[in-house]
């Protein structure tokens, strides 16, 4: 593991417990073993931790981590858009207005949802750490004590992949979830042998990373459900919310989306057209625990289950997603909270993170309760 640290050289704020500053720093991290998935594989987990301090030297602590090939999104072009545009936006700004934080950010810049999250997630942070609450009762919710995690499982050989879910289920994980998406018949052989591997009661997630296309998709999940599969996620196009609907309507499987889902008008209209089962809302993906909270309301409202997922990243953003997953009564599907556990070093909140076999405690401690 490796930190660089970098201040931005702002003003102070005029208002009295204003925001001041806000800084940013490189946080390296290397897997346990190289994580792969269908879109490339990566040997190290790099984030970006933001602090924002008040005119009172307050600090508030969030964390980014741009996955390219995912969002478009590069570490580089989120600290400049951080440093350059977001954060001259912010200073003066009252910390504790967080909507209004984004109304700014959004004038400020279009788009970056990345760069926004992680001083979201600061902002929430410091309002915790103002007020004396945990993150999770500002949002509103105090639903769960602990939350249930998924495993995830990169690619690799059938018999490699089979026997990490085996591990892992053994360890306590009760749900799942496998990477494929690079062949269709390969990801049947693959859901069979991770079925044939798991315990009773174990429930297992393939996630397709929009990996198929309208033409063989159908046929494929069809025997993926008939040998047991309790969820798909992401099997088409992000684009192709026509061709969920199809497959939602025709499959005894329940359809998640994750790539088609970038904002809360992308969310509005998968509810609105029936397209899944079930929203992973990435904190980092939709410009942090403001909007998240948002599409939460939505699915609700809308009858649609949630899974608060990861992309992945360290210790301060998956905190954040525990917070989140706490206070929304709707996020019933197990979580992704694993980047922490990937890492052979954790350095933003060890505490947390050092003992999960299938379930995360929600910290209790003021703010997002992180060790840093």
């Amino acid at each position: 593991m490796s930190v660089a640290s970098q201040p931005i050289g702002l003003p102070a704020a005029a208002a009295t417990g204003g925001i001041a500053r806000i800084r940013t720093r490189v946080v390296r991290a290397a897997y346990r073993r190289p994580f792969r998935i269908s879109s490339g594989v990566s040997n190290e987990l790099v984030s970006l931790v933001v602090e924002v301090e008040t005119t009172d030297g307050v600090v508030g602590v969030g964390e980014t981590s741009p996955m390219t090939a995912y969002t478009g999104e590069t570490l580089a072009g989120v600290r400049t858009a951080i440093e350059d545009h977001l954060a001259p936006a912010l200073v003066g700004h009252d910390p504790l207005d967080r909507a209004g934080a984004h109304l700014l950010m959004d004038s400020a810049l279009r788009g970056q949802h990345v760069a926004k999250s992680g001083l979201d997630i600061a902002l929430h942070d410091l309002a915790g750490v103002l007020s004396g609450w945990p993150v999770h009762v500002l949002l509103g919710g105090n639903i769960r004590s602990r939350v249930e995690t998924a495993w995830v499982v990169g690619l690799g050989t059938l018999d490699e992949m089979a026997a990490e879910a085996a591990e892992y289920a053994e360890r306590g994980f009760r749900h799942l979830k496998v990477k494929g998406g690079e062949d269709p018949s390969r990801d049947l052989e693959l859901v069979r042998a991770v079925l044939a591997a798991l315990p009773p009661g174990a429930e297992l997630c393939l996630d397709a990373n929009e990996g198929y296309d309208a033409g063989t998709a159908l046929p494929v999940l069809s025997k993926m459900a008939d040998a047991g599969l309790a969820l798909v996620e992401q099997p088409l196009p992000r684009w192709d919310l026509a061709g969920l609907v199809r497959l939602r309507e025709r499959l005894d499987l329940r359809l998640m989306v994750d790539e088609s889902m970038q904002s809360l008008q992308d969310a509005l209209e998968i509810v609105r057209r029936g397209a899944a089962d079930v929203l992973n809302i990435k904190i980092l993906k939709v410009g942090g625990l403001h909007r998240a909270l948002q599409i939460a309301h939505l699915a609700e409202a809308a009858g649609v289950a949630v899974k608060v997922g990861s992309m992945p990243e360290l210790g301060v953003a998956t905190l954040a997603a525990v917070h989140l997953a706490a206070a929304v009564p709707g996020a019933t599907v197990p979580a992704d909270l694993v980047g922490p556990l990937l890492v052979r070093e954790e350095p933003l909140a060890p505490k947390t993170f050092s003992d999960v076999n299938g379930w995360v405690e929600v910290p209790t401690r003021p703010g997002l309760g992180h060790d840093l």
